[in-house]
């Protein structure tokens, strides 16, 4: 059934929080950004860690609970929605617009553009999940733009594993790393694109691996620069008050897991973690 279309943003829409989803708590990498970026924003945060992974899933089925996740985030008075995960912008972006009225932002776009923001760009690596290369979302989108573009896309899905063990200076992921980047390294890439929210949690183990002249794009800080940016086009950006931002954190699936890796994925001790339904 087609879920309702909601209507566009009103006066004083500027309070309302801001509305972020993922398949996981992978996606708190770009609240973690937002946060930074965006200090007076009030954020609700939807993980659907009871469906978790998405990569995996039909590209049919990451459609119809992206259209659940946002719903549900549009349900809690949301003025915009962030889609913080590779593989459910990859597939579901365009349904979304074309079903609700209100502003929402993929991770995608904003990592294609600063991977092109180089003038020096010529060869670049996309690492991603099985899901988010396998759409060839990224691949595409830079050809289109770039057809001279060398473009050496892998799936990468032993890393989130280790992402969400902790395991970041583990002798194993290093020697995982080098299998993965091995090829591209090969072929000279001058820049790297990490195609999944998990991985700016990498970012120090691989750029000792790639070296300084590799550059590395991560999807979370520039979806959050690009958030800000979009949110002011739109006059939605809040400002300064006396009250405090909240920031509320909804799971599908409470676990200890799942509240020990929210608490790492976004750098800070949390208080209640909620259950949603969707």
């Amino acid at each position: 059934m087609p879920l309702p279309h909601l209507p566009s943003p009103t006066s004083g829409a500027s309070t309302a929080p801001l509305g972020v989803f993922d398949s996981g708590v992978g996606g708190l990498t770009v609240v973690r950004a937002l946060r930074k970026l965006l200090p007076h924003e009030s954020i609700i945060y939807l993980g659907d860690t009871a469906r978790v992974p998405y990569g995996s899933k039909s590209p049919e089925t990451i459609r119809r609970f992206a259209l659940e996740d946002t719903q549900f985030l549009i349900n809690q008075g949301v003025k915009a929605v962030v889609v913080a995960c590779n593989t459910a912008t990859a597939h579901a972006l365009d349904a979304l617009r074309a079903t609700f009225r209100i502003p929402i932002f993929g991770v995608l776009e904003p990592g294609i553009a600063a991977t092109l923001a180089s003038p020096n760009c010529q060869r670049v690596g996309i690492i991603g999940t099985e899901g988010t290369i396998k759409s060839h979302a990224y691949q595409h989108h830079l050809a289109l733009r770039r057809p001279d573009l060398q473009i050496h896309a892998r799936a990468t899905p032993l890393l989130v594993p280790f992402v969400e063990q902790g395991w970041l200076d583990h002798p194993a992921l290093k020697l995982v790393l080098k299998e993965y980047l091995q090829p591209m390294l090969q072929r000279n890439i001058d820049t790297l694109l990490l195609g999944c929210t998990h991985y700016p949690l990498l970012i120090p183990v691989l750029q000792e691996l790639v070296g300084d002249k590799v550059r590395l794009i991560d999807s979370a800080s520039t979806c959050a620069s690009h958030v800000r940016d979009e949110l002011a086009a739109h006059d939605l950006l809040a400002s300064a008050s006396d009250t405090p931002p909240t920031l509320h954190i909804h799971l599908t699936d409470l676990s200890q897991q799942a509240e020990d890796q929210a608490r790492q994925f976004l750098g800070l001790d949390l208080d209640a973690i909620h259950h949603a339904s969707l």
